[in-house]
């Protein structure tokens, strides 16, 4: 039996869950209340709030000159999907697959667009894919940052600036928290849901001039959903990217985000969100370091994500369990870091390897982050015993 006791320090915001993720700090319920409700999204009034969230979002990521940056329904899946059902197709594809979401992609071009000149090339969790076999005469698919594995891609050095197909950047856990070259990037998206902490539902997607131009002179050969549909007659509907979303979004919603956003703005915009990251994510590698018990499931320090921080638990005690016993430990701390109300929701997720999985995004506090590794040392502890 162990002498662990209860630290004494509570994080004051438990809230580490990868999405949706933590509020930003101060958050409140009286933040919304200029929220556009109860009229339509299509009067000018709301249609002006919805493009002030675009064009906030294009000013803070920094966006170049000729891309465009639109709200979507479901999410950043919603947004991805759209971009895969309109635009691939035209050229073969190659889909990097180190996490659940890369190959989520690679099933839905598959098996649903039933695409057939495919390349997988993927790795195990915790690791990177070899980039030096991108083809980049394919259109390439891949995570910035693999939320369910932590493992990100080390900058954007490897993709060609004379590349002929179309990068595609599923972006949710690295936008605002990771330094994206968009030269290199013709498709990104994401959800309001992570980096800025606003709610569920809605996605960002974001094209380069490249983009449009295949949006607006390639025709897939599958019947493509209404709320996919980003062109008319092969023309761009040049409202969806002015407020005019394809379907009715929760105003309420999007007050959230402008709230994000000009928190944003105002400690210091897109270096100031990054730098947070960045050193919410120090305080947890800093601990690892120091913790014998546990490793970051990402092996190259390079790829390491500064959001997602995946955690593989290994004590000998416990790697010589099984899966189910792994799986059943790390549930165990879990429990007691939900039961204490000091941590909610940092376990790994469903088809990663049992561990846990802290977000250290921009809306989370690092003296918060430093009082849950207690708090993780602690839970460890009180599982152990129970292996005695």
């Amino acid at each position: 039996m162990t002498n662990a006791t209860k630290p004494a320090v509570r994080p004051e915001n438990p809230h580490f869950s990868s999405g949706p993720c933590s509020k930003r700090p101060g958050w409140s319920l009286d933040n919304l209340s200029n929220a556009y409700l109860s009229r339509s999204h299509r009067a000018p009034g709301g249609k002006a709030r919805l493009k002030l969230a675009i064009d906030k979002t294009k000013e803070l990521l920094g966006l170049p000159e000729g891309y465009l940056c639109a709200i979507m329904p479901a999410s950043d899946t919603g947004a991805f999907e759209a971009a895969m059902w309109t635009m691939l197709g035209a050229r073969g594809v190659d889909v990097l697959v180190w996490e659940s979401f890369g190959k989520g992609w690679l099933t839905d071009i598959t098996k649903q667009l039933k695409l057939d000149d495919v390349r997988a090339i993927e790795a195990d969790y915790g690791q990177l894919p070899d980039l030096s076999r991108v083809d980049f005469s394919h259109d390439v698919i891949f995570t910035w940052n693999g939320t369910t594995s932590g493992v990100r891609v080390p900058g954007a050095s490897w993709i060609p600036d004379d590349r002929q197909g179309l990068t595609f950047a599923d972006a949710t856990s690295a936008a605002f928290a990771q330094d994206i070259n968009w030269s290199k990037i013709d498709v990104a998206t994401f959800s309001w849901q992570k980096v800025m902490g606003g709610e569920a539902a809605h996605g960002i997607i974001i094209l380069s001039p490249r983009a449009v131009e295949r949006l607006t002179s390639y025709t897939p050969k599958w019947p493509v959903p209404k709320i996919f549909r980003m062109t008319k007659g092969g023309k761009l509907i040049d409202g969806i990217f002015t407020g005019a979303t394809i379907n009715t979004p929760s105003m309420l919603c999007v007050e959230d985000y402008l709230d994000a956003l000009e928190w944003a703005q105002s400690i210091g915009g897109l270096s100031a969100t990054m730098a947070r990251a960045d050193d919410n994510a120090k305080v947890i590698f800093d601990w690892i370091d120091s913790t014998p018990w546990v490793e970051n499931l990402a092996v190259d320090p390079a790829t390491r994500s500064n959001t997602s921080i995946c955690l593989k638990i290994t004590d000998p005690a416990v790697t010589a369990l099984d899966e189910a016993g792994q799986s059943k430990f790390a549930k165990q701390m879990v429990a007691l870091l939900d039961d204490e109300g000091v941590a909610f929701d940092i376990a790994s997720y469903r088809d990663a390897p049992a561990g846990l999985r802290i977000w250290a995004g921009a809306t989370v506090e690092a003296s918060d982050l430093a009082a849950l590794t207690l708090w993780l040392d602690w839970a460890f502890a009180q599982a152990k015993d129970t292996l005695a």
